[in-house]
């Protein structure tokens, strides 16, 4: 393992001095004589200063250990040489420009050409500007994401229209949240900002749609206090999403596996929320009755888990009006739900994040997540079936967001 990190850090370490070196020809350009030294100096403190806390992040067990530190420094250094390479790019296309027509001088000799004094800007210099502006509108866009995208909530307001929605049901508010991931969290005052913002909407009733944590369950204990004042005057129901389980990463033993996914059982409960794992309720209201289904995670995408059982969950309600399902990813709507059980009138999922990236405004809807997954945040319809994709209220790998903002869902039932 100590191995396999040295050849990391070492490779990494590589990559980044061979990019600052190559990126150092634009600096030169762009700064001139008369600033060149103090220029070589930030240029390459930088580069110091990033080996370093890369280093550190993998080699002292402190650091290596802190889920915060290793993402924000992977985030930094992610988003600064993604900004060099735009500044390679620009470079790379003059020295191809440049080697292209040294070769053909030498195949082809020009006659001479009298000397002129050039005017204005180079090419070389208008490249490297080019290319250093280029590069800083990721750099901004990324940064920006991470100190005000992360915790930026929005709240979706969604009318959901159900054929057969008894009366009493009618006006009905539910709120969702997903994809928490509390491992990923830190800042305790936004995030208790955010559940205010949820609560404030006084909704009827509350769905979880998965991922409180990243892998293990000692990640939600920071935030567990804040989350238990999540609840609503007909419960709080929550599932388990793809991370819940454990699943990404090396356990000492299959019982302390077990013991983690028992322990978030346990945090689920001691918050007063109702986890469904392939089970129903039946939700009353001025005697009238729906269901509502809760399964394990089930996914068609790569090696997902496949534990979500809906007959198991269903049985015995057969002849209630409405059913509801909240399952986390939405690829089992796709799969399953809308071709094997077109009974269940509306899926409640999450887990996409809609990548965490994209646009949502002046009518354009565009994520990278739309090129896994075809249902990916919103409000589907399907035939007389619904979907809805919750954006998730946290983050994983990426500390920030651009343009898919955090979010918290308020529905109103309405009888369609």
């Amino acid at each position: 393992m100590l191995q396999f990190k040295i050849i990391l850090v070492l490779s990494v370490l590589s990559f980044i001095t061979l990019i600052d070196l190559y990126t150092w020809q634009a600096v030169k350009t762009i700064v001139k004589h008369k600033n060149i030294n103090n220029a070589k100096r930030i240029h390459f403190g930088i580069t110091i200063g990033i080996s370093f806390l890369f280093i550190s992040s993998y080699l002292f067990l402190g650091l290596e250990t802190n889920v915060y530190y290793r993402s924000y420094v992977a985030s930094f250094i992610f988003i600064i040489y993604l900004s060099k390479f735009f500044v390679c790019i620009f470079l790379l296309t003059d020295d191809l420009r440049r080697g292209i027509l040294w070769l053909w001088k030498k195949i082809n000799p020009p006659p001479p050409a009298p000397v002129t004094q050039k005017k204005g800007i180079t090419r070389a210099e208008f490249l490297s500007k080019a290319g250093a502006i280029t590069g800083a509108v990721p750099f901004f866009i990324l940064s920006k994401g991470i100190f005000k995208g992360a915790y930026d909530y929005q709240i979706h307001k969604v009318p959901l229209y159900l054929k057969n929605l008894p009366a009493g049901f009618e006006g009905l508010t539910v709120g969702q949240l997903s994809d928490i991931h509390t491992g990923s969290l830190f800042d305790k005052d936004s995030v208790h900002k955010g559940i205010q913002m949820l609560l404030s909407q006084k909704p009827d009733l509350i769905f979880f749609t998965g991922d409180f944590v990243n892998n293990k369950t000692d990640e939600a204990y920071h935030l567990m206090d804040h989350f238990a004042e999540v609840q609503a005057p007909m419960g709080v129901f929550s599932i388990f999403g793809n991370h819940d389980y454990g699943d990404y990463l090396q356990w000492a033993s299959p019982e302390a596996k077990a013991k983690n996914l028992a322990d978030l059982v346990t945090v689920h409960k001691d918050m007063g929320w109702h986890l469904m794992r392939n089970e129903h309720v039946l939700l009353d209201r001025g005697g009238n009755k729906i269901a509502l289904l809760g399964v394990e995670n089930w996914g068609d995408k790569g090696r997902f888990q496949k534990f979500g059982d809906i007959e198991k969950a269903q049985k015995g309600i057969s002849d209630v009006p409405v059913k509801l399902l909240l399952s986390h990813d939405p690829s089992h709507f796709d799969s399953i739900v809308s071709k094997q059980h077109q009974d269940i009138a509306a899926t409640f999922s999450g887990h996409t994040h809609g990548f965490q990236f994209g646009i949502e405004a002046m009518g354009i809807k565009w994520s990278p997540s739309q090129w896994i997954y075809p249902h990916w945040a919103g409000l589907y319809r399907d035939g007389n079936q619904q979907l809805y994709v919750n954006r998730g209220f946290g983050f994983l790998g990426y500390p920030g967001r651009v343009g898919i903002l955090p979010e918290i869902t308020i529905f109103e039932l309405r009888r369609a």
